[in-house]
């Protein structure tokens, strides 16, 4: 069965969504898969998340997760809102339980041998380094990537279009996240062209990196 893991593994991107109404969700959303893109990380920065990641997920032609998950109770809530997969700042044993106990992977966030570990521990194997550009960049997830050979990495955080393909080119990066292909201006504008073009000419780069080892599982 193809998982959520495994279609951000193939699209290589994973759009940080900051939606404040549904119908910003759903202009965001159409927006991407015009451009060749269709997942979308919804995070909890906003109120409306829950409803966004709902009418994605009714949709069914977006790969839709949860993003700044950091409770429990957020888990449930992304759970039944429809969410296919959950993204976390950083990691916490109590929000891990729960991702597992619902069967739905989680990354979570490291950037240190002891998180990354603790993530291991829980049977998280797909971290997201996070803030990838303050906490040292490529050559801090390269350093860290060498004694965690069956790790594979989501670097998000300072990462946009001219600095993807160095991270796209490391054989653990399994993918990137960020929100560079949607601007701010673009959104309160509906300058879905824009945004189009900046997702079109990131998917095609994606494609054109070297492919990263296929996802493990999260949660077991």
């Amino acid at each position: 069965m193809v998982t959520a893991l495994d279609e951000i593994a193939r699209h290589r991107i994973v759009p940080v969504v900051i939606a404040r109404s549904v119908d910003e969700g759903l202009f965001i959303a159409d927006a991407l898969y015009e451009g060749g893109l269709p997942v979308a990380e919804v995070t909890f920065r906003t109120a409306a998340a829950p409803a966004v990641i709902q009418a994605l997920a009714e949709r069914g032609d977006v790969v839709v997760g949860a993003g700044t998950v950091v409770s429990a109770a957020q888990v449930d809530v992304a759970v039944a809102a429809g969410a296919r997969f959950l993204v976390s700042p950083g990691f916490h044993p109590d929000v891990a339980a729960r991702a597992a106990e619902h069967g739905v992977p989680l990354v979570a966030g490291a950037v240190s041998a002891t998180e990354i570990m603790a993530a291991l521990a829980a049977g998280i194997t797909t971290v997201k380094f996070f803030p990838a550009e303050t906490s040292g960049g490529l050559p801090a997830l390269r350093a860290l990537a060498g004694p965690f050979g069956d790790v594979t990495f989501v670097p998000t955080g300072g990462i946009d279009a001219s600095n993807l393909d160095e991270y796209l080119a490391h054989p653990q990066v399994v993918a990137v996240g960020g929100s560079w292909m949607l601007p701010r201006a673009a959104l309160e504008a509906r300058d879905a062209a824009t945004i189009v073009r900046s997702t079109a000419d990131a998917v095609a780069r994606a494609a054109a990196s070297p492919q990263a080892a296929p996802a493990p599982r999260a949660n077991g």
